[in-house]
This record gives C-alpha cells, structure tokens and sequence, in this order.
C-alpha cells in the first residue's frame, strides 16, 4: 500500500509539473508574440542574409559598398525632409551591372529631377528570399525610419527561396531559444564584382548549363504544379507579414514583379520546352502563370505592386537581359526604372498616399 500511494504521488507530481511546464511554455509564448506586436525584435526572425550580404567597403565593379555591405552611397539613421524609400531585395536589386546603372539608382535620379524630394537606399543582397525580406526589414530597416518599402520580387527565385517554415518560424519561443543559441556569430561578407571593367554582352554561363539552370525553375509556368502551391503559399506568408509590419508604422509598401527571363524570352522558351518538355499537353503552359497569380493575391491582402511582366514581354525588339545571365543588362535596368519610375511618381502623388516631405 505505502509502495502503491507512494507511486501515485510521484506520479501526480509529474503531472503537476508537467502541467506546470506547459502553462509556462503557453504563457511565455504569448507574451513574446505581444511583445512582437508592439515591438518587433530581429530576435523573432532568422537573419539568414547575413551569409549572402557583401564585404562592408568592399569594390563592386567600379563603385565601393557602403558601411553595411549594401550597393549604395553612405546610409544615415538621421532622417532629413526626403522622403525615404527602402529597396529590398536579391540579385536583381544588388544589381549584376555597376553601381550608377542599376534601376534602383536611375530611380531615384529620374524622380528628383522630376522635383521630388526623396532618397532609395539600396538594401538589395544577392541569394536573399522573401523569408529574408522581413527578418532584414525588422533587423534592420525599420532602424532607418523609412516612409516607403519597396520590394522587388524575382519570380526566378524569390518562390523557391521561401522556403519551408520550420518550427522557429511558428513559435516565438522556438525562436527565442534559436536566437540565443545563435548569439556570436559573425560573417564578413562577400565581394560579388572585385574591381574589373564591365562587360555588358560577355555571357555568365555556357549554353547547356544556363539552360539547366532555368529548368530547374520552369514548373512555375506548368498549370496545376503541386509544388507551385507550396511554395507560393509560403511567400505569401512573408510578403504577409511585411505588409501587417508596414500598416501598423504607416509605411508604404510597393512590391515589383519581376518576371524571369524565362517567361519573356521566346526562343529559350523554345529551347527549353523542346529539351524538357517535348511531350507537354497543349494550354498547361502559361508563361504570366506566377505574375499573374501573384498580383491578383497581392491585390486582395491590399498591397500596391506592379508587375514588370507585360512591359518585358512585349519589348521584343529590345536586348534588355545579359547573355545567359537572367539578370538585366544595362539597356534592361534603364527600361525598367523609366516604368516603375512612371509607376511612383503617379503613385507618390494621389491624395490617398499623403507624402508631405514630397514636392507637389
């Protein structure tokens, strides 16, 4: 009896404290999600990017980065009268082609000489996904008091480096205790262009390789792709999240669509359906399938975008993608930044986007 009741209150004390635990555990999770709410903290989301951003003062082509290893003149936490524009996003913000070239610098350009007081930092770092996108906003963006995020979204990559949550990105808590174990870690960035003269036509890869690399990426366009779903859902979530992160400070937030040069170049279409997909059925390939989708659910979560997939796709005449690359040419950021140039001059100026730091 004395071995059995002895028993049954071990037990029962396990119980409690198991019980105990668990409501610490629940507790603590909704106080971090609370604190998230009112103060979000880098703490909560991995700051994966810090292995893909470059060298701080680091040459890139004929241009230097700046203190944070960003392609971009000297950042200031101070804010001034201009209206502050972040640019976040891979490669394609990074920018292959050099510094004064890239359409998030002709951007800026064209609209001050349109009158328009403001200034785009450049926070793009190449291998960067939508997963990145938010932690490198709260880590770091928000720290510069911007009055506009605008997020280039390449659908080449920006899709499948969303990636799978784990179980950090669920729990605020599992986060916390990643986080912690993380503490120390440093990286020194990396040098993308050392100091070298541009070649604007010199191909990036060998043909059969380059067209393997887009294979890799071409279930996007195939009607009914089950992986398609996933990994849109998950970039969903994201862009989400920023979007929730912007309202609450009263930020702006522009996405762009920036098509993969798959979907816009009709011979390497041709090249790869006829290498990858010889046998594929008539009406299940649909190069705006992942623009198309991707703006009609941005449109209903209320996020301002522009897709640069018709303009692309119809500028045939026109060399605007460097050989084998998929990333602009010269040629393509200057198209791009007269189009999304348009886009915010009309966009800064409605009643509704009030900018008063903006010359009307």
């Amino acid at each position: 009896m004395t071995i059995r009741r002895g028993t049954r209150r071990v037990g029962s004390i396990v119980l409690q404290s198991f019980a105990i635990l668990l409501i610490t555990l629940i507790l603590a999770e909704i106080a971090f999600r609370l604190y998230d709410h009112v103060l979000p903290s880098s703490v909560f989301y991995k700051d994966s990017y810090n292995r893909f951003r470059g060298k701080p003062f680091a040459q890139d082509w004929d241009f230097k980065l700046n203190a944070y290893g960003f392609k971009d003149q000297a950042f200031s936490q101070q804010k001034g009268s201009a209206y502050r524009i972040l640019g976040i996003g891979d490669s394609f913000a990074f920018g292959v082609v050099p510094y004064k070239h890239n359409y998030l610098t002709l951007i800026e350009e064209e609209l001050r000489q349109q009158g328009l007081d403001l200034e785009i930092y450049n926070m793009g770092i190449p291998g960067a996904g939508p997963k990145d996108y938010l932690s490198l906003l709260v880590h770091e963006g928000l720290d510069f008091d911007p009055d506009m995020v605008l997020v280039s979204f390449f659908v080449g990559n920006d899709f499948s480096d969303s990636r799978r949550r784990k179980l950090y990105d669920y729990s605020y808590l599992a986060s916390f205790f990643r986080y912690s174990a993380n503490l120390g870690k440093t990286h020194q960035g990396r040098i993308f262009h050392p100091q070298a003269e541009y070649c604007d036509h010199c191909p990036a890869f060998p043909p059969e390789e380059f067209l393997k690399i887009e294979s890799k990426k071409s279930f996007l366009l195939v009607e009914n792709d089950p992986r398609f779903d996933r990994l849109f859902d998950n970039a969903l979530h994201y862009l989400t999240r920023i979007r929730d992160l912007c309202q609450n400070r009263g930020i702006a937030l522009v996405v762009l669509i920036i098509p993969d040069e798959l979907q816009v170049n009709r011979q390497l279409r041709r090249e790869l359906r006829e290498s990858y997909y010889p046998n594929l059925a008539p009406g299940t390939w649909d190069s705006s399938l992942p623009n198309r989708r991707l703006a009609e659910r941005l449109a209903a979560l209320g996020i301002a975008h522009l897709d640069l997939y018709p303009p692309l796709s119809e500028a045939t005449d026109r060399r605007l993608y460097r050989e084998r690359d998929t990333h602009w040419n010269i040629e393509g950021n200057r198209f791009v930044a007269n189009i999304v140039t348009a886009y915010l001059g009309e966009y800064l100026r409605k009643p509704e986007n009030p900018t008063p730091s903006i010359a009307r």
